[in-house]
């Protein structure tokens, strides 16, 4: 499959939004109400997914079949665009790059020669992104592309991490978010009225949220209420 990925020039006056998603589902589970409610307010979103998805079961549950890898990637990428699509972002506007997950590190300078093809093709007012301290090894590089694209194309677009609460970095997102919080670089955007839009796009992953094989124990996403707060809160440089 062919990685290069090209936007056409948009003339309208609207302004952008670009969001980066490691895998299918961070922009969902960390912006969501946002994504929701900057199309409210006239933007125009653009959801750019990096890697897909395909080892969540492997990784995370020791699963190789029913789904195999091949089969969770199509399954992830459907569900992607339905959720998306519920938050208001149409199909044309959803890139996806097809870096296995896993291996972006491996692949950090081609995913870096695509975005930054993207931003520079369409100049966003704002960008979304993972916070850099995530322990996830995909979201810490995918934080390193955008933010390296940004210092190539000498941009000074107004950037926003978001965070994704994970079991084994909770402790270390309360340390980050203490330090922070001194720090004054911790914004909180109100999604209340975006809440409804927000729970029905994460019901969409249900290959993440529910139990969809017998040979699954858990939801690989756990305590899905922590993402349905009436704010969302982002880092900001």
């Amino acid at each position: 499959m062919s990685r290069r990925v090209t936007l056409k020039n948009n003339h309208s006056k609207k302004k952008k939004v670009v969001v980066f998603a490691p895998h299918p589902d961070d922009e969902t589970f960390g912006c969501g109400g946002t994504i929701a409610k900057k199309i409210r307010e006239g933007y125009e979103i653009i959801v750019v997914v990096i890697t897909d998805g395909r080892n969540a079961f492997r990784i995370v549950l020791g699963i190789n079949s029913e789904p195999t890898p091949y089969e969770l990637r199509e399954i992830r990428r459907s569900e992607a665009e339905r959720a998306i699509g519920i938050l208001g972002v149409p199909k044309e506007n959803i890139f996806f790059l097809d870096f296995e997950d896993g291996t972006l590190h491996d692949n950090e300078q081609k995913a870096e020669d695509i975005v930054t093809g993207i931003l520079a093709e369409n100049c966003p007012d704002e960008i979304y992104l993972p916070y850099k301290n995530e322990c996830n090894p995909d979201h810490q590089t995918t934080n390193k592309i955008v933010k390296d694209s940004i210092r190539k194309l000498c941009a000074f677009n107004s950037t926003y991490q978001y965070t994704i609460a994970q079991r084994h970095s909770q402790v270390a997102s309360i340390l980050n978010a203490l330090s922070n919080l001194w720090k004054h670089n911790m914004i909180y955007v109100d999604i209340s009225d975006f809440l409804d839009a927000k729970k029905r796009a994460i019901k969409e992953y249900e290959s993440q949220v529910a139990i969809i094989s017998g040979r699954q124990s858990r939801p690989i996403m756990e305590n899905v209420h922590i993402f349905l707060k009436k704010k969302e809160v982002f880092f900001v440089d």
